[in-house]
């Protein structure tokens, strides 16, 4: 019975440190960030892509004689 009583112990204890643990959900959290950064570059290069690139485009025909 105290075996039993130690194993079940034992259990709760390295369940209870596991879940104390957030490391993972850290991780999780800055590979949204990351995720959402993404999006919003990839959003605003599609914006202002043509933009730009007309920019670049009349910047160069007037440096060319």
């Amino acid at each position: 019975m105290i075996a039993l009583y130690a194993t079940l112990t034992t259990v709760l204890h390295t369940a209870k440190a596991r879940l104390a643990n957030e490391k993972g959900a850290t991780m999780v959290e800055y590979g949204l960030m990351v995720a959402l950064i993404a999006v919003v570059v990839i959003a605003g290069l599609l914006v202002l892509g043509p933009r730009i690139a007309g920019l670049f485009t009349g910047v160069a025909a007037n440096l060319n004689p």
